[in-house]
């Protein structure tokens, strides 16, 4: 085969290009010109002429602070490949001509070690999760290693190694540009904008295969395990946050399904909704994925900030792909965007391997279990890239030769399996029909004709709550909490003080200190006020309730609770509570709905002002609508 010129001239380390595997039998290539730019509304989707063109944009994990959110600054750039050329080849050809001499690494081994990575997972839980910072958070480590081969031949003898073994991914890539270099198999599209129709994929849970490859009763087990539903619920939630503030419609779920690798086995949700926005403003609301993050998002990056002391550089940033459409209206965007995450990702520079890898805790999290799985993550990479570490004993298993967990021969999908099949179906049974369901667009809602403001106090459930409230008929603006007017709350028919992270009775914590401003002045005004979980909390301490900490924190979790004599399935991500004693019916003019033996309050309901502990917009509020009806009902009243 002879390769078109411009592959020639980037394998000599002459020109910027990249290498993109969507589907499995060919390999696109993509060469041009480089350009870095500060900001995603930058990224130059037309010509000098006004011609839209193709643009191929690496955006780091340091852009969030694009969103106002916390990030190490290493520098690294929003770098855009201006693509000139855009070929297509099969995929048997490329393979033939790519190098085949393995690359053997040295000085091998993560950068923090397994007891002081566990010490940080320890550390999270008790004062992160355990004090209300959030529900889960992805703190990463990294696989390093020395290199004996330049970086482009390097990238390319791995590329080569991925076509050839890694099965299942969305995209396996290459991208050379001066001063880096990444190849990778990303499992996960992060979101995708085509004719108007918004795609985002959230994936948890990693099932490392075992020797032998992964049978019936070991993925089932995996299926059953409560850590890893739970986690993949989370993340549904928080990527449901970006869908409901970029579409529309809010988004609508399918699944869950199995995604299927050579080595791993993860399981997925698929979110899709309607949206005219640009899809540079889409990736700007969309970072990042809560896979390699966390939630709250803004608390997560902040969390990110204090226990990862060095930057991420492009880990669990995005690889987007603007393509111009040829049949855009004139009042529809000019591109498509096709985003897969930046993980399962080898960075080579400067003669050093860097593979990072993150595990997600939550608060069933064991610490040297979280330990095992960034070690399965980094041997899938390496396993998968076929690199070989010197130091054996240094890093994890590699070699395929010798590798028990090396991908065995081909296989039935265990998807197809019905006792698999049935096991992924019944998660949905937990879960809200309003987010599986086709949904109506509020027009006819029993409030149409009133206004209501929702108050984000730094959750973005804020977001899905709006959008639930205009399924209800009301007209919704979000105001972040720094930017809520008296006079703006003041006009409007409804306030929602929402929820956010944090610990209620904390008063040098000015987010606080204004939410609790907002509640105290829509209580006095004798307006109509529905208070969410924080603000719930604050609402409960006015009017006379204990705030106390749980023993074990509500995060993502699912409760049967009764709400005024109806019972309710509402999901909870609280580590904080308002608590009165067992049998208290009312506090001052409120009625409580609170847990017999515990005490702790769900719900309460007064004159013109109702609110509630858990989160009625989540995935696992089964009877979330119905109970946010009735509540915003009785505070209209």
């Amino acid at each position: 085969m002879s390769i078109p010129s411009p592959l020639d001239a980037v394998r000599a380390g002459d020109a910027p290009f990249a290498l993109i595997a969507r589907d499995a039998d060919t390999v696109e290539l993509l060469t041009g010109t480089v350009v870095d730019v500060d900001l995603l509304a930058d990224i130059p989707l037309a010509d000098g002429a006004g011609s839209p063109r193709e643009v191929l944009a690496l955006v780091p994990f340091r852009q969030v602070r694009e969103r106002g959110f916390a990030a190490h600054d290493d520098g690294a750039p929003l770098r855009c490949l201006l693509v000139d050329q855009h070929v297509v080849l099969p995929r048997d050809e490329v393979l033939a001509a790519l190098p085949t001499d393995r690359v053997p690494l040295q000085d091998a081994g993560f950068d923090i070690d397994d007891d002081a990575y566990a010490d940080i997972v320890r550390r999270v839980i008790a004062d992160e999760i355990g004090r209300g910072e959030g529900a889960n958070f992805v703190i990463r480590r990294d696989f390093t290693a020395g290199v004996d081969a330049d970086a482009v031949t390097a990238a390319l003898t791995w590329f080569r190694a991925l076509l050839e073994h890694e099965k299942g991914a969305y995209w396996t890539f290459l991208v050379s540009t001066p001063g880096h270099v990444a190849v990778g198999a990303s499992p996960e599209a992060h979101v995708v904008a085509r004719d108007g129709i918004v795609t985002m994929n959230p994936i948890s849970g990693t099932f490392r295969h075992p020797a032998g490859g992964p049978t019936v009763a070991s993925l089932s087990e995996f299926l059953e395990s409560t850590k890893e539903t739970e986690e993949l619920f989370m993340v549904v939630d928080e990527e449901l946050k970006m869908m409901s503030a970029v579409c529309s419609d809010g988004g609508r779920i399918t699944g869950p399904h199995l995604k299927e690798m050579s080595r791993l086995t993860h399981t997925e949700y698929v979110l899709q909704g309607h949206s005219r926005l640009d899809p540079r403003d889409i990736l700007r609301e969309t970072m990042f994925a809560p896979t390699v993050t966390g939630s709250p998002m803004q608390n997560a990056c902040t969390v990110i900030t204090h226990y990862e002391t060095t930057p991420r550089g492009y880990y669990s940033g995005v690889a987007a792909l603007f393509t111009p459409r040829t049949d855009a209206a004139d009042d529809e965007p000019t591109h498509d965007l096709d985003a897969p995450i930046l993980i399962r990702t080898a960075y080579v520079a400067d003669g050093r391997l860097r593979v990072p890898v993150g595990a997600t805790l939550v608060r069933h999290s064991d610490p040297f279990g979280e330990v095992s799985e960034t070690h399965g993550k980094a041997a899938g990479v390496l396993g998968a890239i076929g690199a070989i570490p010197r130091e054996a004993s240094a890093a994890p298993a590699a070699d395929a030769a010798a590798d028990p967990d090396a991908p065995t021969a081909p296989r039935r999908r265990l998807a197809d399996d019905a006792g698999i099949a049935a096991l992924l179906e019944s998660r949905n049974a937990r879960l809200a029909r309003f987010w599986l369901e086709p949904q109506s667009d509020g027009a006819d809602g029993p409030f149409a004709g009133r206004t209501a403001v929702v108050v984000d106090a730094e959750d973005r459930f804020t977001t899905m709550l709006a959008h639930q409230l205009r399924h209800l008929g009301l007209d919704v603006t979000i105001a972040p909490w720094d930017a809520a007017t008296d006079a703006q709350l003041a006009a409007t028919d409804l306030v929602v003080a929402g929820p956010g992270p944090g610990d209620p009775r904390d008063p040098d914590n000015a987010r606080i200190v204004r939410m609790r401003e907002i509640v105290a002045a829509r209580v006095a005004s004798d307006r109509p006020l529905l208070a969410v979980c924080l603000s719930h909390q604050i609402l409960s301490d006015r009017l006379g309730a204990d705030l106390v900490s749980l023993d074990r924190p509500h995060q993502g979790l699912q409760l049967e609770v009764d709400v005024f004599g109806e019972p309710a399935s509402i999901g909870f991500y609280n580590t904080f509570t308002a608590r009165v004693a067992p049998g208290t019916t009312r506090l001052g003019p409120a009625e409580v709905a609170a847990d017999p033996a515990s005490g702790d309050v769900y719900a309460l309901r007064g004159p013109r002002f109702a609110s509630v502990q858990g989160h009625l917009e989540s995935i696992l509020s089964r009877d979330g609508m119905r109970t946010l009806e009735r509540l915003v009902a009785a505070a209209l009243s």
